[in-house]
């Protein structure tokens, strides 16, 4: 077996705890003079398109959704809306416990690390000052790529980055998105997390056929290395 060179993981539900939408939300609604749960349901049913960035800018999707919702919103509430919606996403994460750890266990072995997520516009807006933003070699969003997992794009675009093939990456994530059967089908890895909180966790079309490896913990996944005596080849950061 070729020697992995790199772990990819997932953001949401991976490197976090389980995510729910806090009451900021619904203060940003009503803000618009919408209702809440009129945007709740137009944010279900476009997530997809909206971490594709089918809607353009975060003020352009913002104005959508909240038009889609019955509202029609000034200017200045749609600019202030959009960094009120990067503070309610950024308060629904939290950082696993062992997410800082096991990134930097990672590349003191010498695998270089990824976040592959499916996402809108608020995610690459706040991840750069989390923790664990200096430990990641390749940040790949798909509001920025304009693919979603399982496409495989997402995941070569991660490869491409961190100068890897897909069969010496593992990919860690909670099976949102289809993720782990896309990441198997393009040679990569997988290994489903499980950990006790995601029974509360806000996912898209879950991965409920992977049958391969799970985990209960990030620091399993540094376990699984160890114990299969796996020898990377450093990978130079970019």
């Amino acid at each position: 077996m070729s020697a992995y060179r790199a772990v990819v993981f997932d953001f949401f539900g991976t490197l976090t705890r389980a995510v729910q939408r806090g009451p900021q939300h619904a203060e940003i609604a009503r803000s618009l003079g919408v209702d809440p749960d009129a945007v709740t349901g137009v944010l279900d049913r476009t997530f997809r398109a909206r971490a594709r960035g089918r809607y353009g800018s975060a003020e352009a999707t913002l104005r959508w959704v909240i038009e889609q919702a019955g509202g029609r919103p000034r200017e200045a509430q749609v600019r202030a809306g959009v960094p009120a919606r990067v503070d309610a996403l950024r308060a629904d994460t939290e950082l696993r416990a062992d997410a800082v750890s096991v990134l930097a266990a990672l590349r003191r072995r010498g695998l270089a690390t990824a976040v592959v997520s499916d996402c809108t516009h608020e995610l690459p807006a706040f991840l750069p000052h989390l923790p664990v933003a200096p430990l990641l070699d390749a940040k790949i969003y798909s509001v920025r790529l304009g693919v979603c997992k399982p496409d495989p794009a997402i995941y070569l675009a991660a490869c491409d980055e961190l100068d890897v093939l897909p069969r010496e990456c593992l990919y860690v994530g909670d099976g949102g998105s289809n993720e782990l059967t896309g990441a198997a089908a393009i040679g990569m890895t997988p290994v489903r997390l499980a950990a006790p909180d995601l029974a509360h966790h806000l996912v898209y079309d879950a991965d409920t056929n992977f049958a391969g490896r799970t985990v209960r913990s990030l620091t399993e996944v540094v376990a699984l290395i160890d114990h299969a005596q796996i020898h990377p080849t450093p990978v130079p950061t970019r």
